[in-house]
């Protein structure tokens, strides 16, 4: 009878130093193999599990976490600043894992992070031969990015608060034909200070559609109406 070998004994010949590769096996426990027989590698082309990136630098970490900071002092969420860095600084598509990896982040809050700079339109999905695995790439172009923000957000705020102004100069020339001369005194003087605020924030929208459409500006108008000229 061939005798047994041990279950834990390492074939003859191997260093048992030597770490060897995983081969990764299906929900039966067999050996997926090519069509020639052989072994399917741990990791490669097709295969769905890809490798994780290599650790970031800290260089990367620390510009990381100084974008997600300046994120989140202008109303966004520090993680969207942090992903975003992160997918900036990387010279090729990142998958959710590696920024899982990196940024010691769980995995819904990466993918609801992504989905949110998706919606933004400052990180994209890109495809990528081989791999079944989503990967991710930032916009590079600053500007590109910039405008969008303040043509979708800010120019949002400028817009309501325009509206809610003239509503208000409304409600205030109504007033002015009251008969009591202290309510007319002073729906006048309010009326005259809500217009002010209504020119400074239709200046805004000016300036800011100009800033948008050609990342220029002229602050010659803001310089009168802040010296009353």
């Amino acid at each position: 009878m061939r005798p047994t070998r041990p279950k834990h004994a390492q074939p003859a010949g191997r260093d048992p130093a030597v770490p060897t590769a995983p081969v990764p096996r299906s929900a039966e426990g067999a050996v997926p193999r090519s069509k020639t027989g052989a072994p399917l590698p741990a990791w490669g082309a097709g295969r769905e599990e890809a490798p994780v990136r290599a650790a970031p630098w800290p260089s990367e970490l620390a510009v990381s976490d100084a974008v997600g900071r300046l994120m989140e002092s202008w109303g966004f969420k520090r993680n969207m600043g942090r992903v975003w860095a992160m997918l900036y600084l990387s010279a090729e598509p990142l998958s959710a894992q590696d920024l899982r990896a990196r940024l010691k982040l769980s995995a819904g809050a990466v993918s609801m992070t992504l989905n949110e700079l998706e919606r933004w339109n400052v990180v994209r999905k890109v495809w990528i031969q081989g791999h079944r695995r989503e990967h991710f790439a930032a916009e590079v172009n600053l500007w590109k990015m910039i405008s969008r923000v303040f043509n979708e957000r800010e120019r949002g705020w400028i817009v309501d608060a325009i509206e809610a102004l003239e509503d208000a100069l409304r409600d205030l020339d109504a007033r002015r034909g009251a008969a009591d001369p202290e309510e007319r005194k002073l729906a006048e003087m309010r009326a005259a200070r809500v217009r002010q605020l209504l020119d400074l924030a239709m200046l805004g929208k000016s300036l800011l559609d100009m800033l948008v459409s050609s990342a220029r500006i002229d602050a010659i108008p803001l310089a009168r109406l802040v010296l009353g000229r």
